[in-house]
């Protein structure tokens, strides 16, 4: 006995003459496309999807695809090979319906930075906090880091090993008035976005209709995102800033700013941006298509609070420690491998 699937259900073939059987599959969730060059992912038609199939598998600098977010959009492309802008969570039923997850679990994550500039909400919400003008000239990525010139490359200028993403200025202002900007996306974890062409693929030829669920497993990777990306880049620009009197606003969407513990590890609230170091502007998405950007909240740390943060944790006591590490002693847990250090000759 052999299976095929039809739609999102699996179809067992049974003996000639014998009725075949539908078995319902297990409920699963996944993380899919929520946004894929700049369309809504759940109300797409088949055609159209498997065209954007074609689109993602085409090389990025040969195609003209523009990025609807982006101000320039009329001559900017989409950066990213596979195109996806975000991506949510997708519940699939026994009965093989595929839904939006509910609640929290079902908000987008903001896959490419891009994504931040829809409308220019984003810059005329920093400009008015931190600036008091909502209509800032906006500069990309400002060299901030200078390479030092070594023995090995005597007389060379050096090269600029850090950028700053956005600098935002008041027009007209002497001395310049201005705020550091970095946007945050998320990366995934787990299989390619590859892996969900077949079922989008069958969906067409078999003409079902609905959401196709997600071929591979993944997630947001907010570790690598927060404390491995975006944390060494607060420790090394922000100190800086900070001499020079000046704000790191940082822009990431309410899913990140959910799993981070910012609120938590924060010992005391700072209500004044002059007390703070890094202002966080965190967005939200609204559910339905086409997803429009808003503010969500605003959020100030210094940057030792910032660091916490994004570590998600407390340090231990000294006293819990130290219990730790007799644990592992031989002593007290003979199960623990021993590796012994010879005695130099």
């Amino acid at each position: 006995m052999s299976e095929l699937t039809i739609g999102e259900t699996k179809v067992a073939e049974a003996a000639p003459g014998k009725a075949r059987k539908t078995r319902k599959l297990k409920p699963a969730v996944r993380f899919g496309v929520a946004e894929w060059f700049g369309e809504s992912f759940e109300g797409l038609p088949p055609q159209r999807r498997v065209e954007l199939i074609q689109l993602a598998k085409t090389n990025r600098r040969g195609r003209n695809t523009l990025c609807p977010f982006h101000p320039e959009q009329e001559s900017l492309r989409c950066r990213k090979q596979t195109g996806v802008c975000t991506l949510r969570q997708y519940v699939r039923a026994a009965e093989g319906d595929v839904q939006i997850s509910q609640g929290k679990e079902g908000r987008l994550a903001t896959l490419c930075p891009e994504r931040f500039f829809q409308g220019g909400e984003i810059f005329r919400w920093i400009g008015e906090k931190l600036l008091n003008c909502a209509t800032p000239e906006i500069l990309n990525e400002i060299p901030f880091l200078e390479g030092v010139a070594t023995e090995n490359k005597p007389g060379e200028e050096s090269d600029s090993v850090g950028r700053i993403d956005n600098v935002l200025v008041v027009p007209d202002s002497d001395p310049l008035r201005w705020c550091a900007v970095e946007m945050q996306a998320v990366y995934h974890q787990g299989g390619a976005y590859s892996k969900d062409y077949p079922a989008m693929e069958s969906a067409l030829a078999n003409g079902a209709i609905g959401i196709p669920f997600p071929g591979a497993y993944r997630q947001p990777d907010y570790r690598s995102s927060g404390p491995k990306r975006l944390m060494p880049q607060l420790q090394v620009k922000v100190p800086s800033l900070r001499r020079w009197g000046k704000k790191m606003a940082v822009v990431i969407d309410e899913a990140f700013f959910g799993s981070l513990a910012l609120k938590e590890t924060q010992r005391q609230e700072i209500k004044s941006i002059s007390n703070s170091d890094v202002v966080w502007f965190v967005v939200g998405y609204e559910e339905k298509p086409p997803h429009k950007l808003y503010r969500k909240e605003v959020f100030l740390t210094t940057l030792e609070n910032a660091v916490e943060g994004l570590t998600a944790g407390v340090p231990t006591s000294l006293e819990e420690f130290e219990k730790r590490i007799k644990a592992k002693l031989p002593q007290e847990n003979p199960a623990v491998p021993l590796f012994p250090i010879e005695a130099p000759p």
